[in-house]
């Protein structure tokens, strides 16, 4: 990895990668590059990608938009109670940690760059590994050792998407 901690560029896809679930993503910054202080993914996704519903006790994440149309849910304790945006390509959204949140692509692909500071949950999505389909039931005590809390299922991408 080339190093980046005293400034630099990153082309997309040049980092490593790995699966996660369904999904594969770039680890573009490592929390190593900034001593603790930022990590970024980009993540391609479909539309069975969504995450359930949860918070981060212990960072904020945002993510920006680099193609595709993405929906998020920001700040409800069920999907129903949470605020829905649309972001398109070049949207910047952001989630403060203990804000519940989560997002599921419009269009069938999107790509995403994610981030978290501070940066120690990258190891959560590297320790998950891929897999055919989302399990997250089956990593959610895993997950809660970084501080993160699933409190609601993923948005089914039928009930809502009416394109």
């Amino acid at each position: 990895m080339t190093a980046i901690g005293r400034g630099g560029v990153r082309n997309p896809w040049t980092q490593p990668t790995y699966g996660y679930y369904n999904s594969s993503f770039e680890q573009s910054l490592t929390e190593k590059d900034t001593a603790g202080g930022l990590t970024v993914m980009r993540l391609a996704i479909d539309k069975d990608s969504a995450p359930p519903l949860h918070y981060h006790t212990r960072e904020d994440e945002f993510w920006v938009v680099t193609s595709g149309r993405v929906r998020f849910w920001l700040g409800g304790a069920t999907l129903g109670d949470c605020a829905v945006q649309e972001a398109d390509p070049g949207a910047f959204v952001l989630g403060p940690r203990n804000i519940a949140h989560t997002f599921q692509t419009i269009t069938e692909t999107a790509e995403v760059l994610v981030g978290n500071t501070p940066g120690a949950l990258e190891g959560y999505f590297q320790g998950v590994g891929p897999a055919e389909v989302r399990h997250d039931e089956d990593n959610s005590d895993f997950l809660e050792r970084f501080g993160v809390f699933f409190i609601g299922p993923p948005p089914v991408w039928s009930e809502w998407n009416r394109t």
